[in-house]
């Protein structure tokens, strides 16, 4: 699938936000994969917008950017607080009332977006900034990084509603797609948003 991208500018990613699961799967490439993103996103100087916690692939990303000397902002629900355990180092820590409020802030806060593996609130997650992606209300660049070919059964699903005339080909070209982090932020920065008929006016996010 061939991707939006611009030869001509570099776009300027000064915070990144990472989707990804609470929990590590059950190939410790996952895991490592997450360590990447934290390690690049450090090594750049890109600060890492996540959902948080502690624990699985979002304690994996935060560790790694930390320890790499990274900037860290994590954002939760009071209601997670318990069950993820935020660290207590993060550069900054925001606690929101509810879910879509994290979601707002998460959204508000970075300049691109980035899935690792993850359950169902990664997969809402990501679909839901290229569902705002598709409406007008950002232009930030979406990727997927497709760990051991972890979401390849979504980009087929994404293909198929192309295929059925459910989604337009300019549409299709929102989601980007890498199977490493660097091939990938490479591709976030190239970005340029396939011209596409609105429906909305944009608003900021």
């Amino acid at each position: 699938m061939k991707q939006a991208v611009n030869a001509g500018a570099v776009r300027k990613l000064e915070r990144v936000c990472v989707f990804c699961g609470s929990s590590g799967g059950n190939d410790p490439g996952y895991l490592a994969a997450a360590k990447s993103v934290g390690q690049l996103l450090a090594r750049r100087g890109i600060t890492l917008v996540f959902g948080g916690g502690r624990v699985g692939m979002m304690g994996a990303v935060a560790e790694a950017a930390l320890t790499n000397g990274g900037k860290v902002i994590g954002v939760i629900p009071a209601g997670l607080v318990r069950k993820e355990q935020p660290r207590d180092d993060l550069t900054e820590l925001h606690i929101t009332q509810t879910m879509h409020e994290r979601k707002q802030m998460m959204a508000e806060l970075a300049d691109g977006f980035i899935a690792l593996p993850g359950g169902f609130g990664t997969f809402e997650e990501f679909c839901e900034v290229i569902t705002w992606a598709q409406l007008g209300i950002h232009t930030k660049p979406c990727g997927l990084l497709n760990v051991k070919h972890y979401y390849a059964g979504l980009l087929t699903l994404f293909d198929h509603a192309q295929a059925e005339g459910f989604l337009r080909p300019a549409f299709r070209r929102l989601v980007l797609t890498a199977d490493e982090p660097e091939e990938l932020l490479a591709a976030m920065e190239q970005y340029a948003e396939p011209a596409i008929e609105r429906w909305l006016t944009r608003q900021a996010v």
